[in-house]
């Protein structure tokens, strides 16, 4: 009797061990699917990190949004709602604590800092590291620096797909060409 609860429990627990990270990834490539994509050009720097590996760290130019509230707590969660600019890149249209009814462009963020002088609000979006192959990271990195000190304007840029209020960071590109390919043509 014992070893068939033990049997029971075990089986339990694998199923649940699979179907957790299952969701995860059907959830994601949902997102990817289904929710809408938006250009957000990109200020990146490269850190490691001995447990997540080598990944570009982004920092978006639209990270900033000017707003009349003071009353912003660092990391309260917040909405940021967008839309596109004539050249297609994100735009922050708006930021509320709340949702707001009949509006869907939006992604959950969290606050930063509130400057009282600019009268501005720091945005911390959660699509801000772009995980890549370790030997090709670093590469990467140089390649987009580079390319934001040229003379041209900027040709770097984040492809993130947002559907209720989820975001899923898909490519980081460079001259059109997703950085990964970019990276791989360079050598």
């Amino acid at each position: 009797m014992k070893t068939t609860y033990t049997l029971i429990i075990f089986i339990v627990v694998a199923l649940l061990q699979l179907f957790i990270p299952t969701q995860m990834i059907l959830k994601q490539e949902s997102i990817l699917k289904n929710g809408v994509a938006y250009k957000f050009k990109t200020q990146p720097v490269d850190p490691s990190d001995p447990f997540k590996g080598k990944y570009i760290n982004l920092n978006y130019e639209n990270d900033t949004f000017k707003i009349k509230d003071t009353l912003w707590q660092t990391n309260e969660p917040i909405f940021v709602y967008l839309t596109n600019d004539s050249l297609g890149f994100a735009e922050v249209e708006a930021v509320s604590r709340n949702i707001i009814p009949n509006k869907n462009n939006y992604v959950k963020a969290k606050a930063g800092w509130y400057s009282n002088y600019s009268k501005k609000l720091s945005i911390k979006y959660s699509f801000t590291e772009y995980y890549m192959e370790e030997t090709k990271a670093y590469d990467a990195e140089v390649v987009v620096r580079n390319r934001q000190r040229d003379s041209l304007p900027i040709t770097t840029y984040a492809i993130v797909y947002i559907k209720n209020g989820e975001a899923v960071l898909s490519a980081v590109m460079v001259d059109g060409i997703s950085i990964k390919n970019y990276v791989e043509n360079e050598d």
